[in-house]
């Protein structure tokens, strides 16, 4: 598991060492074909930002060689706000005074119909907040099973599941499995998430071997920008993603880097991470590993969305309501987060054509199945 290979490497010296990489070793890792997770702490260094427009050419050149000009699309759905934990940034944290909502079969059949009159959207995301008592299993095996027949590719964000319920799921549709362990730091981990099953650090961080050995198709990492030291949360997690890819070849895998935004919880972000910083971590993500979906939620600006379209990025949500119910059947439900792109999802295909990239609706067929 991947619990035991992260003891290996100290918090603290690791930031050191990032902190310590030099022009020469930035140069050294922009030469290089294949990078070490060495030539990715070079390249996510204060060292290194001089030469973001060389890595943004070579980031561009690299994502259009293996994904060509193109942007997939997926919009999620978030069917509960009910939740155990107590995520001090969370909106759906347990002591936050909401009417929880858990969604009826009936109550999603009416947000598929709601979703595909936005656009033609194939790529669904199913969200969840975390809590086996009225979102366990069963209650995904049955969302799942009224989504299919809308949706050809079918991913969940929900609690860590064990091998066999993942496996179960891989039987009812599901294709992708999207788990922000959202820091890596083991030390401080339990600060953000005091109580409830995600206050378990390693449950939560073995989840990927899980997801691997149930052979779900796809598996989607992330930290929260804003807990801890961004570079060495993504070192942490680049390290993550070299395991896996050992472990669990099979898997196709996708980085997300969220930054955080307002929510009901009232958290301040501990670290601010400018666009800047944004953009400079996309591109050596792009050049550590070639093939990784690089994916942005409508948490970032449209502005940024833009630009960073043709430049690493490979997947993109819009028209995403992170409120249970938000496309159909309760607009008025408390959300997780506050978005940034307010776009309908028209109009972000027509900005991704006028910078000369194609949109994906699809990229999976029930047939394959």
């Amino acid at each position: 598991m991947f619990s035991e290979e992260l003891q290996k490497y100290d918090w603290d010296e690791t930031t050191s060492a990032i902190m310590a990489k030099t022009e020469e070793d930035v140069l050294r890792a922009l030469s290089k074909e294949r990078l070490t997770v060495d030539d990715f702490m070079a390249l996510i260094s204060p060292a290194a930002a001089p030469y973001l427009e060389q890595m943004a050419v070579a980031s561009r050149r690299i994502t259009q060689k293996r994904f060509g000009k193109t942007i997939s699309m997926y919009i999620p759905m978030y069917i509960t706000n009910s939740c155990s934990n107590s995520c001090v940034y969370c909106g759906f944290n347990r002591h936050n005074k909401f009417d929880r909502i858990v969604l009826t079969p009936e109550q999603i059949k009416e947000e598929c119909e709601a979703i595909k009159r936005l656009g033609p959207f194939e790529n669904l995301l199913l969200v969840t907040g975390e809590n086996p008592r009225v979102a366990g299993v069963d209650y995904l095996e049955n969302a799942l099973g009224v989504c299919r027949p809308y949706f050809n590719n079918l991913t969940i964000e929900v609690m860590p599941l064990s091998a066999e319920d993942y496996e179960r799921l891989t039987h009812s549709g599901l294709n992708g499995v999207v788990c922000f362990q959202e820091t890596y730091n083991r030390a401080n981990y339990k600060k953000y998430h005091p109580a409830g099953m995600k206050s378990n650090f390693e449950w939560r961080l073995n989840g990927y071997d899980r997801m691997g050995q149930a052979g779900v198709h796809k598996i989607g990492m992330g930290v929260l920008i804003g807990l801890e030291d961004w570079r060495t949360d993504v070192t942490m997690m680049a390290r993550h993603l070299l395991y896996l890819r050992k472990h669990y070849w099979r898997t196709r895998y996708s980085v997300n880097f969220p930054r955080m935004r307002p929510s009901e919880s009232g958290f301040q972000p501990n670290v601010v991470m400018t666009d800047r910083e944004l953009a400079q971590l996309t591109f050596a993500f792009r050049l550590f590993d070639n093939d990784v979906d690089i994916s942005f939620s409508t948490r970032e600006r449209p502005e940024f969305r833009n630009n960073i379209a043709t430049l690493g990025a490979t997947s993109m949500s819009a028209g995403s309501k992170t409120d249970p119910g938000g496309y159909a059947v309760n607009p008025q439900s408390l959300e997780q987060f506050a978005v940034s792109d307010e776009r309908t999802p028209a109009e972000v295909e027509a900005a991704i054509k006028q910078v000369g990239y194609e949109v994906v609706w699809k990229d999976w067929d029930k047939i394959f199945d």
